[in-house]
């Protein structure tokens, strides 16, 4: 098994946490390979006019999720919860190809966003447990590439296996990948201190608002939330507006949205650490913003492409810094419910983001402009927080 290492330590590359980054990879994977081709399955069905819910319920319960796992990552442990995020994408991946009506594949949906809910809350926490506080922003900067590729390779591959098997072959193959992601974690030693852990009992599912929400990460969810909505945007009307541009590939744009992410994620990692979280989060909400601009006035492949790398540039600079901060304002017997907090934020802005998306394109390719439009006002908005709205140091 692998031995986790005390934060205290200076060193980050463990064989934890690269067993860590290879589950984050396979898990994103995993859902990931879905996306792409959902509208479209959906639409076949006769449900074209609820696109919109194909992300917006899958982030509903993993919103209302958070606290839950947030709860339990700080109690039971944090490999538990990821245990059950992972093996709901699991079942779900399995059952796809029997929700043959609108009304069931939407409910699947719903369920499914249990999964989200539950593993990249257990991996954060685990992750920041053993990491050293002044190499923080690099580690994350890490566990994000492994995601990102997962997320890069994920819509391309769905496409592939779709094209050239079936789309029950793909659906089959991403409850593997998320089989694969559950059996790393059965080789990782829990982090949680032992003095904390408590069995699990059904009363550790009873909240009070304290354990909703951790008020001192308040002020990076609300730019996680902010910055987030555009990609729920991008969820839901990037498969059609990939097919308007000329392209078969419904994943190509987010194949090139994650391999820039991935070009600056250990960079921008390495500056937040050195530079502070909200200087870096400055530069990167403002490169996003001018990313969702080009992607508003796309009328060629190339635009709607140099688009992608532009906003894969910002997320990649601004994922890892926000859940940096995150960490920093965190205390660390409530780590998981700080981390829960900023996903509920997170979940939050893509859910909305896609259901307004879903509303205001109405599958009227003129109206997209004005969809993205939307998107460059809220993340404007992000950025005038970040001047005028927080102090320029990161940490509490």
């Amino acid at each position: 098994m692998a031995m986790p290492l005390p934060a205290s330590s200076s060193r980050v590359y463990t064989i934890g946490f690269w067993l860590m980054a290879l589950s984050s990879f396979l898990f994103f994977l995993s859902f990931n390979m879905l996306i792409p081709e959902l509208p479209d399955h959906l639409t076949r069905m006769g449900g074209a006019d609820y696109k919109g819910f194909i992300i917006a319920l899958f982030t509903l319960t993993a919103g209302l999720s958070r606290p839950f796992s947030g709860k339990l990552a700080d109690t039971v442990g944090r490999i538990p919860v990821m245990v059950f995020g992972s093996l709901v994408c699991f079942v779900c991946g399995f059952f796809y190809p029997w929700a043959t009506t609108v009304a069931g594949f939407l409910f699947l949906r719903l369920v499914h966003g249990f999964s989200t809910g539950f593993k990249p809350t257990g991996t954060a926490a685990f992750v920041a447990d053993i990491v050293p506080l002044n190499r923080r922003g690099e580690a994350m900067g890490l566990l994000g590439v492994a995601g990102s590729l997962g997320m890069a390779a994920g819509p391309a591959l769905g496409s592939l296996l779709t094209q050239w098997f079936s789309l029950n072959t793909m659906f089959y193959c991403s409850s593997g990948a998320a089989l694969l992601s559950l059996l790393v974690q059965g080789t990782l030693t829990e982090t949680l201190p032992q003095e904390q852990r408590e069995r699990f009992s059904w009363r550790l599912l009873k909240l009070n608002w304290r354990e909703i929400l951790e008020p001192r990460v308040l002020a990076p969810s609300l730019v996680t939330m902010l910055c987030l909505f555009p990609f729920g945007v991008i969820l839901t009307v990037v498969p059609d507006q990939s097919q308007l541009m000329g392209t078969t590939n419904k994943g190509l744009f987010f194949t090139c949205y994650t391999l820039a992410s991935l070009v600056v994620r250990l960079v921008a990692g390495r500056a937040s650490d050195r530079y502070g979280r909200v200087p870096v989060l400055r530069a990167s909400t403002a490169l996003m913003f001018g990313s969702l601009l080009v992607l508003a006035g796309a009328h060629s492949l190339g635009t709607f492409l140099a688009a992608a790398v532009l906003f894969g540039l910002a997320a990649g600079i601004n994922s890892p810094t926000l859940y940096a901060w995150t960490i920093d304002l965190s205390h660390p017997e409530r780590r998981g419910r700080a981390v829960a907090t900023m996903y509920i934020a997170l979940e939050a802005g893509i859910g909305l983001g896609a259901l307004l998306a879903g509303w205001l394109y109405g599958n009227v390719a003129a109206h997209l402009p004005y969809v993205h439009g939307v998107s460059a006002a809220l993340t404007l908005v992000a950025l005038l927080y970040l001047f005028i709205g927080v102090r320029a140091r990161s940490t509490a």
